[in-house]
């Protein structure tokens, strides 16, 4: 056992798992920075710009059911280390694509590496902080991906000015091939394999390895009714924040003719209001609990696309728009993650975790094509973010459906 005085194991996961998000979301949420600038060059519709993200997400969604339940049987450590792997392979190649077919090819190879950086990173970190920790620990994480699409705002046009596109690709996937050492050398995917309980007070887990009860069966996940209605929230609120945040930039550029440097800077807002948005609704969410966070964000969100639908927006309102809508959609896939072990035995954390992942992707893949198709139609992006709000007002809807969670989890989330 350590000494009291030393730094607890736990926050060296954190840490690791930080910058993981960080590269894992600089290439992820990076997409829609990119996006105006390859399809420019390589003469793409945004169609087919959404295509790309649609490889890169099918993959992902074909894969993290298997790499949550992977991590709940041999450990996040392995999954996440090879996963970066993936990752850095598929960026690189991308940077390299001269085609469309070519660049799906790429992008879903990093879909596939992707498929191993948030479902069992989510689950690593929530086993090593208690239940009235999660949430903060959650949130100081995932202000990564918040950093990530900020620096990307910030940097991409640099790039483009004394490089091009390529490079942004190029400088990310070095990135993810020299994190894999870090995490296969440092990271433990359960306090017990050092002895340690979670850090936090009055944490329940035993110091014995929680997997002598083993994970309940993923049929007796699915047989459970907020496993699909959790489920359907995540999917029409995917649908919503996915057909704002990969076309924002394209939309400035050419629907408000503001110039690329202008517009990228729309990341930035948007990815230093998600850390502002992770520090802020995710600890209060151990306060509240999860469902009626959620709710209120949902809420938000509907409002905020919403506002989009008129049509024409001056900067200053697009700036305030994005950064309102990143505080919740920095919060948004963390705590729908945290609520696998709100309404689900810790065992099975991953499983629900990755098994929930296919509603995700599934509403990325279908606003990517219609809302790309709806603008490549229409000239336009209203009749895409009409479409987008409506979608978030139903994931308000059905996580309002939502039981009572877990007794454990919901009388330790509110002491």
């Amino acid at each position: 056992m350590a000494h009291p005085s030393s730094l607890h194991p736990a926050w060296i996961m954190l840490a690791i798992c930080f910058v993981n998000l960080f590269v894992n979301y600089s290439v992820r949420l990076g997409y829609g920075v990119v996006l105006p600038e390859m399809i420019r060059e390589l003469g793409l519709s945004r169609t087919a710009g959404g295509s790309i993200y649609n490889a890169y997400l099918l993959t992902y969604i074909l894969v993290a059911p298997f790499t949550g339940y992977l991590t709940d049987r041999l450990g996040a450590r392995r999954v996440i280390s090879v996963c970066l792997l993936l990752l850095a392979a598929g960026v690189l190649l991308l940077g390299s694509a001269e085609k469309l077919w070519a660049a799906c090819v790429a992008f879903g190879i990093t879909g596939l590496g992707a498929s191993g950086l948030w479902v069992p990173v989510i689950t690593l970190v929530q086993r090593w902080f208690s239940i009235r920790r999660k949430g903060l620990a959650l949130g100081i994480m995932s202000t990564g991906y918040g950093l990530g699409f900020a620096v990307m705002g910030v940097v991409f046009p640099w790039v483009v000015e004394h490089f091009n596109w390529r490079y942004a690709w190029y400088f990310l996937g070095l990135a993810a091939l020299l994190l894999a050492l870090p995490n296969a050398a440092l990271l433990r995917s359960d306090p017990a394999d050092r002895g340690r309980r979670p850090w936090g007070p009055q944490d329940p887990a035993p110091l014995r390895p929680a997997a002598v009860e083993g994970p309940p069966s993923l049929a007796s996940i699915l047989r459970q009714r907020n496993f699909w209605i959790i489920g359907a929230s995540y999917f029409c609120l995917s649908y919503g924040l996915y057909g704002f945040t990969t076309f924002m930039v394209d939309f400035a550029v050419h629907q408000l003719q503001f110039p690329i440097r202008q517009a990228s800077l729309l990341a930035t807002v948007h990815g230093l209001f998600q850390i502002a948005g992770v520090l802020i609704v995710l600890p209060l969410s151990d306060l509240f609990g999860r469902k009626h966070t959620i709710l209120v964000s949902n809420a938000v969100i509907t409002l905020l696309l919403a506002a989009l639908v008129p049509g024409g927006v001056s900067w200053p309102a697009l700036c305030a728009i994005t950064a309102a809508m990143a505080v919740f959609y920095g919060a948004t896939f963390p705590i729908y993650g945290a609520c696998a072990g709100d309404y689900f035995p810790r065992q099975a954390m991953g499983t629900v975790a990755g098994a929930w992942t296919p509603f995700y992707g599934l509403g990325a893949i279908l606003t990517h094509w219609i809302s790309g198709a709806i603008r490549d139609t229409t000239g336009r992006y209203e009749g895409a973010f009409l479409a987008c709000a409506l979608m978030a007002a139903c994931a308000l809807a059905f996580m309002g459906l939502v039981k009572t969670a877990r007794p454990d989890a919901a009388a330790a989330s509110r002491r």
